[in-house]
């Protein structure tokens, strides 16, 4: 075992032996005050904006941002950065336009603690099919999302300790599981907020080094720019050709993403006040600007730094690791590769709580025990973590699967399914249960049958955009056409605009 291998161990052990204290902590202290499935799931609505904002941040962004980013960064150089863009302007406009009507709405409809129980008293649906179907795509498009996770974990693992795939995978899920089964909501928000500073160390400091290394800037650009022009040009593909713009307006696309993200509004609700998302949206918006930009610097100078032993196939989504590891000093390098295992766990740890929330709430209580005590919910919520887990396991058993291809179908499907659904219910006071009905199927269904039915230049469009359009249109037809909603729907509406006014 080399020196890096050493310190990297000791490291890991001190990180992991902390995040699972938190865990520990958080448990006992659930224990103790009798917090009930709230607690659990929400933190008591007691996040402050750092926590908030940077737990939103962490969770969202996952070992996508220091994978999956740098490698199609690798691939394609600055052109990548259009998704960055995107999703900067998303960070932004979700947290500026949605996060205070949410946290109003949330609370005033029924005390809502999920998704689902957001958008069944919202529309005050008593038949429970709204609250199906959302449980129905969660769960579906979440499994894909946890597997990216667990595909990140094993990748992570393999580079460091030069593990095998499977074992990996294995440890990963292990710990991934671990704290989230014993702290809930309170200990993956604090983790979040531990690994979300760590994150940002790693993506400042690994680009610092990296342009050092090849000499400063210009002699690092001049060095991309000998291999292959075209990578630093924001409107080229790597062959020359022009973007084009579809293929942009595509990759800004992924910014639509965010409203529909269960793990992320989760945070909206969460927070201690509407008050207090004026100063996340500050605090959030810078970390990913900061972290979006650095993410695509490192893939880009990469390619400098790799030019005579080029990184093909599934390897190339490691190069932030390889650059740690081979850069920096050991302890560092330590250092570094646990923020990569922070953005892996920050968001696997959000999925699996959010789906093990939708199966609890959204199956097991109204099929099984309707009647089911906050303790029994909490029980049934921390076993269903491990059954969830383990299909996302299987799913991610496949060592040729990629990240970023993970993570872009379960985004653009769950950003499709509820993100119009989210924006349209606490924006428009006219919406109906019916036209939820319809967007969340239009939306959802548009993501799966999107990239099995086209084909040409409309295969290039990412699936998020033309499903988040359609759902859009759906919802406002069916409810232009369909009945006003009820005086219940328009009143707590009308509650939360008064709220909202308040100075």
């Amino acid at each position: 075992m080399g020196v890096i291998k050493a310190s990297t161990i000791i490291v890991f052990i001190v990180y992991l032996a902390s995040m699972i204290g938190i865990g520990v902590y958080f448990y006992r202290k659930d224990k103790d005050e009798g917090s009930g499935l709230e607690g659990y799931l929400l933190g008591g609505r007691d996040l402050n904006p750092w926590v908030a904002a940077l737990s939103a941040g962490a969770s969202d962004m996952s070992g996508w941002l220091l994978m999956g980013l740098p490698g199609a960064a690798y691939i394609s150089g600055f052109s990548a950065g259009w998704m960055g863009i995107g999703l900067a302007i998303g960070t932004w406009a979700n947290w500026q336009f949605v996060s205070k009507r949410f946290r109003i709405y949330s609370e005033i409809s029924g005390d809502s603690i999920t998704m689902s129980d957001y958008f069944e008293n919202r529309f005050k649906d008593d038949s429970g099919i709204l609250r199906m179907i959302s449980a129905l795509f969660i769960l579906f498009f979440f499994f894909v999302y946890t597997s990216s996770g667990f595909v990140a974990s094993a990748k992570l693992f393999g580079v460091v300790f030069n593990m095998s795939y499977v074992p990996a995978l294995i440890l990963g899920a292990v710990v991934i599981m671990g704290y989230t089964v014993l702290g809930g909501f309170a200990a993956v928000s604090w983790t979040d907020l531990v690994q979300g500073t760590l994150m940002i160390l790693a993506l400042i400091g690994v680009p610092i080094g990296l342009i050092s290394t090849l000499g400063g800037l210009n002699n690092a650009l001049d060095s991309v720019r000998v291999i292959n022009p075209n990578l630093l040009r924001f409107f080229a593909n790597p062959d020359g050709n022009s973007l084009g713009f579809w293929a942009t307006v595509s990759l800004m696309s992924w910014g639509l993403g965010y409203p529909g993200q269960p793990h992320v509004t989760a945070r909206f609700m969460a927070i201690r006040s509407h008050e207090d998302t004026k100063a996340a949206t500050v605090i959030g918006t810078v970390w990913v600007i900061i972290g979006l930009f650095t993410s695509v610097m490192i893939g880009t100078f990469g390619i400098a730094y790799f030019a005579n032993t080029p990184l093909e196939g599934t390897e190339i989504e490691n190069v932030f690791m390889l650059l740690i590891q081979v850069m920096l000093h050991p302890a560092v390098a330590g250092l570094f590769l646990a923020a990569v295992l922070a953005a892996v766990m920050s968001t696997a740890d959000s999925q699996l709580l959010v789906t093990s929330s939708s199966f609890t709430r959204d199956f097991y209580q109204v099929f099984f025990n309707k009647e089911a005590t906050d303790e029994q919910l909490v029980k049934v919520s921390r076993i269903s973590v491990f059954f969830i887990a383990v299909i996302a396991f299987l799913l991610a058993l496949n060592p040729e699967s990629k990240v970023l291809d993970l993570v872009s179908y379960a985004w653009a499907g769950l950003g499709a399914t509820f993100g119009p659904i989210v924006i349209m219910s606490v924006y428009w006071r006219d919406m109906t249960r019916n036209s939820a009905i319809a967007g969340m199927v239009t939306g959802g269904l548009t993501v799966i049958i999107w990239p099995l039915v086209t084909s040409g230049a409309l295969s290039e469009i990412y699936e998020l955009l033309p499903a988040f359009v359609f759902a859009i249109l759906a919802i406002t037809i069916v409810s232009k056409l369909g009945s006003k909603p009820v005086k219940g729907i328009t009143d707590e509406f009308d509650e939360m605009i008064d709220i909202l006014n308040k100075k």
